[in-house]
């Protein structure tokens, strides 16, 4: 295969990972937020909706650093190969 061809392949796949992921988190999104909607009650949705912000953004934050130590390993292995 021609590397324009590999390009398109490797761009392809990342655009439906992409696509598969923000599905996923869609589906979390609204799994979440009826959890919370089930403990709190309809005064108390403010309180819920900075719950479920809270809970989102820790969930942000460990994927993150997971990705980038990931990233890390992986950047580390390719230079020892090299």
């Amino acid at each position: 295969m021609s590397s324009m061809k590999i390009q398109i392949m490797e761009t392809i796949a990342a655009l439906m990972t992409a696509a598969f992921g923000l599905i996923a988190a869609l589906a979390w999104n609204e799994a979440i937020k009826e959890l919370i909607a089930q403990y709190f009650t309809a005064g108390d949705a403010l309180m819920g909706l900075f719950v479920y912000a809270i809970i989102v953004t820790v969930i942000a934050i460990i994927a993150g650093l997971l990705i980038a130590r990931s990233l890390a390993k992986l950047k580390a292995l390719d230079a020892k190969s090299k």
